[in-house]
């Protein structure tokens, strides 16, 4: 056995009173997943793997880019299976010990191991993939459809949820990489409960933030891919956004989210909110292997088609020049945000042409029938299509889902279901719902492109997720990377938005942010 469960009643008491009414927690710890099953397979082979050796490997993986990740093993200094225990290893240290636990990870691919010597033994051949993701170990948002891994959405409705590959990680495989596991999420993506904290599912606990655990939140709903990807747990995570489900997460951990413009990568084979605004997106340390893995997510059967696949994952390796920057500045987050007014100020002296502009006043009334209707219609289509073995998984609805969890709701639903039941009592017909859908993608629209028509601009810029509702409806791309950091220490990420299908765009603005302003530091209890 290598974790026990621990009395979690100090830790709850200890946030009663937290400035953040929703980061009063009920609890820690999850009552229904014991982590043994999750680490106990790959134990053996983890402990062989020697502290000198993961020591000695550090500087040849942490905090490093795909890029010089793959040099390092086509020089022979590392190989892809050496790779995958690093990350182990680190996961291993930190999750199953209570005081520093995030709860982050909920799966492992058993098999991920025997897939990497494999790449190790291609490679030799010279027969490896030729896309950079190849061999590089990556975590899913287990809302993501995942063959040899259930796929819960954080639902234990869904505990047994037997699925074969989602199409963004059919292609990712295709591409050579390797699934290392899946990560914690807020349930159903955050559209279970009202008010409650956000990072929480029945199948995972609570996530943690690891730059203040209980101090700062995780952002969400893509929880365990911002926590992972802060504290090294692998290479590269793949969230899931519907408004602001990445760039939430992203800026509170001080990495790189990238929300791709609506039909960019396919939604299919993932536990859905609402097929209409949808989407999963990279998340990862840098924008070089934000690009890469944006890349290798693409393929044929969407929209995608439209884009050079070899255009964007060379995004992060080409940024733009400052003096060839036009972006567009909100008035009110320069009179109101110290962080944001000084990093304005900073790329103004670095040549970049800043316009100050305010918004047109535009309402997104409306927007939660959005959500409420297409998720009445597309979580039955969902369990219809994907559900393997319907005496495992009961559900076919969202009704069914209430009832089930008000059977036990002290374990399934702690903070109750009050999103869920709003979707039941949604009365909005077909007729207003096509209606609704058109309004607000114009308003959304009209709120960003006033100023990017009128002043040329190649993106407007925001803070963490505080626009993702009008990027969303607009169905517009939005990249956040590592702004800085508050007093408290809390991160805190600079957010570009532009017009659809301006990703290669936004990655080079993005690299070229990073790389002057070098801001991202590592969480100080995960060194």
């Amino acid at each position: 056995m290598l974790w026990k469960p621990y009395d979690d009643a100090t830790e709850v008491a200890a946030n009663k009173n937290h400035e953040i009414p929703r980061m009063r927690y009920k609890l820690i710890q999850s009552k229904v997943l014991d982590k043994n099953t999750v680490f106990l397979p790959l134990y053996d082979a983890v402990s062989t793997f020697s502290e000198t050796e993961y020591q000695q490997l550090k500087p040849l993986i942490l905090e490093q880019n795909i890029p010089n990740i793959q040099k390092h093993i086509q020089e022979g200094k590392l190989t892809y299976e050496k790779l995958v225990l690093f990350y182990l290893h680190r996961m291993y240290t930190y999750e199953l010990n209570n005081a520093t636990t995030l709860n982050t990870v909920i799966a492992l691919n058993k098999n991920v191991l025997i897939e990497a010597r494999k790449k190790d033994k291609e490679r030799r051949a010279g027969m490896a993939g030729k896309h950079p993701i190849y061999g590089m170990p990556v975590l899913l948002k287990d809302n993501i459809n995942t063959a040899g891994m259930n796929t819960t959405a954080g639902a234990i409705a869904l505990m047994n949820n037997e699925v074969d590959d989602a199409v963004i990680v059919k292609h990712l495989k295709e591409n050579g990489a390797l699934i290392l596991g899946k990560v914690n999420l807020s349930e159903w993506a955050y559209f279970l409960c009202d008010g409650c904290p956000v990072g929480y599912s029945a199948v995972g606990g609570q996530t943690l933030n690891p730059y203040g655990r209980r101090v700062f939140e995780t952002g969400g709903s893509s929880s365990g891919s911002g926590t992972a990807m802060a504290a090294n747990y692998a290479v590269a995570a793949v969230g899931t956004e519907t408004s602001g489900s990445i760039l939430s997460p992203s800026s509170q951990n001080s990495v790189v989210g990238l929300k791709p413009t609506i039909g960019l990568l396919s939604g299919a084979g993932i536990v859905p909110i609402s097929s209409t605004l949808d989407t999963p997106g990279p998340m990862t340390r840098n924008t070089i292997d934000n690009s890469i893995l944006l890349s290798a997510m693409m393929g044929n059967d969407t929209q995608s088609s439209q884009q050079n696949y070899a255009e964007i994952a060379a995004a992060g390796l080409q940024p733009k020049a400052f003096a060839e920057m036009r972006l567009g500045v909100m008035t009110i987050l320069l009179e109101s945000d110290t962080l944001y007014g000084n990093t304005v100020e900073r790329l103004k002296k670095l040549g970049a042409k800043i316009i100050e502009f305010t918004p047109p006043k535009v309402e997104l009334e409306g927007f939660l029938s959005i959500l409420n209707i297409d998720m009445r219609n597309d979580l039955p289509a969902y369990l219809n299509e994907h559900v393997k073995d319907t005496k495992a998984v009961t559900i076919t609805s969202v009704a069914d889902v209430i009832a089930f969890n008000a059977a036990d709701s002290l374990v399934r639903i702690p903070y109750g279901q009050k999103r869920f039941e709003g979707i039941m009592a949604d009365t909005t017909s077909s007729r207003q719902l096509k209606d609704i859908k058109k309004t607000l993608e114009r308003n959304g629209r009209l709120y960003f492109d006033k100023a990017l028509d009128t002043y040329n601009l190649d993106a407007v810029l925001s803070i963490n997720n505080y626009h993702a509702g009008y990027a969303a409806v607009a169905k517009y791309p939005a990249l956040t990377l590592p702004m800085g950091y508050r007093e408290t220490g809390e991160p805190v990420g600079l957010t570009f938005i532009a017009k659809p299908y301006k990703e290669v765009l936004l990655l080079q603005l993005g690299a070229a942010f990073e790389t002057e302003f070098c801001v991202r530091k590592m969480p100080d209890l995960y060194h």
